[in-house]
């Protein structure tokens, strides 16, 4: 994700930097006025290509999970280019706020008219894009803070960001106005108008609630449990129109229109009879009671499914270490279970790892055991945290000898993961990849 990232603003900087240097379009003066103009100008670019990947993004496009290795990373980059955007913003508003500084230490003398710069000649118009421009980047700063925060409700949260087209919107038409006239010209300027496009393009698609609409599916509940005080089994039948999930794959619910979508791991196999299982732990402020707020029958709507969260996208000649902590069972649920429906396969000797607070109160071990013992391949190991049985890098080492190649599949909280991760490239010394579900969509 940091390299698509890195590549994609480097590009963007490149061409900047080619037609600032080369096209000779900068007007004469000062040298500190040209660079906070110029600054402006590739901050802001930045900006608005970044929002723009954000709208392409936020569509869901699921040709891009083979790429990106699921719609999981490609939620991933949406919200890391999003913060990078707001972050671009930011410093193209301090830029524009540093005219009075600069007007102090020397004076307006060698300052650029407006008019060398922007694409369109009427000061009202430019006036008028420039102050839109200053309403979004506040409106979006904002919305910054509201997803970081993760204690704000998620279905307020989902609301407010639903009106994040808009914005993109007003920054086009801000785009538009004050790009110089030059620019549409040359190849910044072609390369601008795509992004522009396509942005808009996935705005109105956005606006007009066709995001996920061909991958939507309606359902109905047939069955609710609660295996243990803090999960939720929710049992589904699929009307039609479902074309089956891999196992290991998600799927977006509405359990309710004003709550909004949740992505949900798939805890079953495909069977091919529209029956889907979801887990769900209760981690924010709408799953805590969901079971006491649905009921048999509840018509529910499902999109998907997404994911590429697949063992058997793995080299068949290494050997596989699952290793799941806490509701991050579920995906390895619905992986075991496909392995029992096909019966046995040629694929290599796996262990998988469960990390549970209280194995005797967990409602997975049991089923994991059942399931496990029809395996003769797969091999299973539960982790008590309460007996004081952690699992550790040191663990995974010792039990899979550093010398041969491994692969980790790892679904679980991510402070885990990186405590793994920091032991394991401290004292294995064999060759180790790393698949991560990163379930973190906000």
């Amino acid at each position: 994700m940091k390299t698509l990232l890195a590549a994609f603003l480097a590009s963007i900087a490149f061409i900047w930097g080619w037609h600032a240097l080369y096209s000779n379009a900068l007007p004469p003066g000062d040298t500190l006025w040209l660079i906070r103009q110029e600054g402006l100008y590739l901050t802001g670019l930045l900006s608005i290509s970044l929002m723009s990947l954000v709208m392409l993004l936020a569509t869901r496009p699921a040709w891009l999970e083979t790429p990106l290795g699921g719609m999981d990373r490609v939620y991933r980059l949406h919200k890391w280019a999003g913060i990078l955007a707001i972050g671009f913003a930011a410093m193209h508003w301090l830029l524009e706020m540093s005219s009075d500084l600069i007007k102090a230490s020397i004076g307006k003398a060698g300052r650029p008219s407006k008019a060398d710069f922007a694409g369109f000649t009427g000061s009202f118009l430019r006036d008028f894009a420039e102050d839109f421009g200053e309403w979004v980047i506040y409106a979006m700063l904002i919305m910054l803070v509201l997803t970081l925060w993760k204690r704000f409700p998620y279905k307020f949260w989902h609301w407010l960001h639903r009106g994040m087209p808009v914005l993109y919107l007003m920054l086009v038409f801000h785009t538009v106005v004050l790009t110089p006239s030059a620019y549409w010209s040359s190849p910044i300027g072609a390369l601008l108008a795509i992004l522009l496009i396509g942005g808009t393009s996935a705005s109105i698609m956005s606006l007009s609630g066709r995001i996920g609409k061909r991958r939507k599916v309606q359902a109905s509940i047939v069955a609710i449990g609660q295996p243990s005080s803090d999960v939720t089994q929710i049992s589904c039948q699929i009307e039609n129109g479902w074309a089956g999930h891999q196992p290991g794959q998600f799927a977006f619910v509405t359990f309710n229109r004003l709550e909004g979508a949740h992505p949900f791991t798939i805890a079953s196999a495909d069977r091919g009879d529209g029956r889907l299982v979801f887990q769900i732990k209760a981690l924010g402020d709408y799953t805590h009671g969901l079971a006491h707020r649905l009921s048999i029958g509840q018509e529910i709507s499902i999109e998907g499914p997404y994911g590429r969260f697949d063992f058997r996208r793995g080299s068949p000649r290494v050997r596989q270490v699952w290793v799941a902590g806490g509701i991050g069972i579920t995906p390895f649920i619905a992986w075991l279970e496909f392995l029992q429906d096909k019966g046995a396969l040629d694929m290599p000797e796996t262990v998988l790892h469960y990390s549970t607070r209280d194995a005797c109160t967990d409602p997975f071990v049991r089923q994991l055991e059942q399931l496990c013992a029809k395996l003769p391949h797969v091999q299973l190991r539960v982790h008590d945290s309460k007996q004081g049985n952690y699992l550790t890098a040191e663990i995974l080492a010792r039990q899979h000898p550093p010398g041969k190649q491994a692969e980790i599949w790892f679904c679980g909280p991510q402070g885990m993961l990186d405590t793994l991760k920091a032991g394991l490239t401290r004292i294995w010394n064999g060759k180790l990849k790393i698949h991560q579900e990163a379930f973190q969509m906000r």
